[in-house]
Order: C-alpha cells, then structure tokens, then sequence
C-alpha cells in the first residue's frame, strides 16, 4: 500500500466541522522528507479556520485546507540532496518554508518573507495528517529523551521565545502578560527563565490565572472584570498590584483592542509593548505618549532562529511544556478535539492529537 493510500488528512472548510478525508501525499523534493506525523497540537489560528474559514488577512476563500501546524514526527524518507536526516530520525517540525534567498532570509528575519509558505495557512496545507511532505532545513532532530508532543509544543514555545528576545527581557526585569492562553503562560515560563524579577499575568478567566500560578509561569495575577473600562485606570491598578511604576515589557498575548492600549500606559519609559495577539485591524493608540515616553511598540509575527534553543530548553528540564497538555485525542476523533478546544466549559489549555498508526 502507498503512503497516499495509508493517508488519512483533518479538512477544514471554516463551518466548525472535520472533515477526515484520504489524501494524496506528493512526491519529496532534493531537499525535502516524507513524514510520519506523530502529534500535533491545536492553536488558536486552527480554530478561526475551522469556525470562520480566515484568520486575519488569511482566508480559505472557500477552499478546504488540511488543518495543522504545531507538530512533530518521524522520517520515512529523504531527498537526495538531504544530509542532516535519515530515516527513523524523530522530528519537530518548524511549519514555515521560507525561499532561503531574499533580504529578509539572508539577515536571520526569515519569518518576513514574501514567499513564506506555512502550514495551516492558505493556500498551503497543514500537517494534521497522517504523512507530511517538508522541507528538511526546517525539521530538526530531537532527542530520545523527548516525547512526541513535546516535539510537537515546541512550535508555540518558539512564539514566546521570539516574544522575549523582542522584548529584551533580561535579569531583573518587571513583566506584564495580557493573556494566560498557552502563549502567555509560555511567554511568562520563558521570561524567567531569562530571568526577570517579577511577572503579573492579566486575564478574564480566573481558572487561567490559576493555572499560571500553579504552572509558576507567574507571579502575580490580575483578573479583569466588567469595571475595568478604562485602560489608563485598568494600568493605574496593575502597578497597585505589581507595586511598581511601570514594566520594562508588556506583552500583549490576548488579541483584546483594550488589552493592547492598557499595555501601552502599564510600560515605563523606556519600555517595550509586544503585539503578540492580534485585535482589529485599526486601533488607537496613545502614540504620543509612546513617542514622549521612549515606549517601542514592536510587532511578533512567528518566530525566526528559536528551535535549537526550544529543543534546549525542554530537553534541559527548564521548561516543562507537558504542563499546558490538558486534553488528548486521535486523528479519528479531531472533530471532538475541536469542538472541545472551542468550548470554555471544557477548560482546555493545550489539546493534542495523536496521528501515527
């Protein structure tokens, strides 16, 4: 039997339904491998395709999409020209193929490349499948002492990691995190250990916050409740409870419009708001006070360089990504694992899928 025949893929077509389908796997490239998907994990950009069919200024455009991007796996085969690998090699898998020869490739920034093809985004395919065709520079090979799904996790660690290095955050800093979702509490896990001081976690749901503490991915929590209209008076609390005048980083994690401007009045001068999330297309911003105050505003698409020290990391014991796993699920059952990742009264924090047979 071929590898198309044995494969079974997750389709999405943005009406909150799974579509397990058998899908074609395309012939390996010189540089590529065939993959045997082992896990992979649910993000917040799966769900938008799944519900609405786009995620930001990506949309299917009514055209079914494989769904997934947070994975890891297993060669089966490589290309000629492929080195590094060899099959029965186990894998996390970096989900972004950029062209490796414009500007932006050859300064290390390769996430902003024009030609990017990433998993999960339209028009290119995602990895919730059973066998997976990529690019060998972008699988790196993980230690046996590592499992499946902590390959796998290394994806959205990778997203906090870039979040910290632009953010600057070092030994003695004070940081705010809007949003306790798996990014945020990997954002406040990967703050210290870059050692900063002090961490407060800001959220609506006081299940996440205690998650963040009992994770130690915080110091401090913060619930926001139905009071909490003003984004000036919403900072003035936060550094009541921080008890201090201001962060060196606020890292926005949540997407909220009202998150990201009281971010802005919660830095101090000098300091640093990450737009991690994304909110609306057109926000105001007290710029001028950014500008009086040194405040830099800086943006986080993905990540660039962050496996090698991902895989660090979590094969060192210094961050335990496992934590976040709550929910586990088979290929067969995705669409149970996506109504219950869209559902609040399930209390999920990271879901898993296993895919290999």
């Amino acid at each position: 039997m071929s590898y198309s025949e044995k494969n079974l893929a997750a389709v999405v077509k943005g009406d909150k339904s799974i579509d397990l389908r058998p899908w074609s796997v395309p012939d390996i490239g010189e540089n590529e491998v065939l993959l045997s998907i082992s896990a992979v994990g649910i993000c917040g950009s799966d769900l938008k395709y799944w519900a609405y069919g786009k995620c930001g200024r990506f949309s299917l455009e009514g055209n079914p999409m494989v769904i997934g991007h947070e994975a890891s796996g297993v060669v089966e085969k490589i290309g000629r020209d492929v080195k590094q690998l060899e099959p029965g090699d186990r894998v996390a898998i970096e989900p972004g193929v950029s062209c490796k020869k414009c500007d932006f490739c050859k300064s290390g920034r390769y996430n902003l490349c024009k030609k990017m093809r990433f998993c999960a985004t339209p028009p290119v395919h995602g990895n919730l499948c059973r066998y997976y065709v990529h690019d060998a520079d972008f699988c790196f090979k993980i230690p046996a002492t590592m499992t499946a799904e902590e390959g796998a996790m290394l994806e959205p660690l990778s997203v906090a990691i870039h979040t910290c290095k632009r953010a600057g955050v070092q030994e003695g800093h004070h940081v705010v995190i809007f949003g306790a979702g798996p990014i945020g509490l990997l954002c406040g896990l990967v703050a210290k250990n870059y050692g900063a001081k002090q961490i407060l976690t800001v959220d609506i749901d006081e299940n996440r916050l205690k998650i963040a503490r009992e994770f130690k991915a915080t110091d401090l929590t913060y619930r926001v409740t139905a009071n909490d209209k003003d984004p000036k008076e919403l900072a003035e609390k936060l550094h009541q409870v921080a008890r201090d005048d201001g962060c060196h980083a606020a890292l926005e994690c949540s997407g909220a419009d009202s998150s990201l401007k009281a971010a802005m009045h919660v830095s101090r001068p000098g300091g640093s708001v990450m737009l991690v999330g994304r909110g609306s297309l057109d926000v105001k911003l007290p710029m001028v006070m950014a500008g009086t105050f040194e405040i830099d505003i800086k943006g986080i698409f993905r990540y660039a360089n962050t496996y090698p020290e991902a895989i660090r990391l979590v094969s060192s014991g210094a961050i335990d990504v496992t934590k976040l796993i709550t929910h586990r699920f088979e290929l067969e059952t995705a669409d149970d694992a996506f109504r219950t990742a869209s559902d609040p009264k399930s209390e999920a924090i990271k879901i898993m899928i296993k895919c290999g047979v």
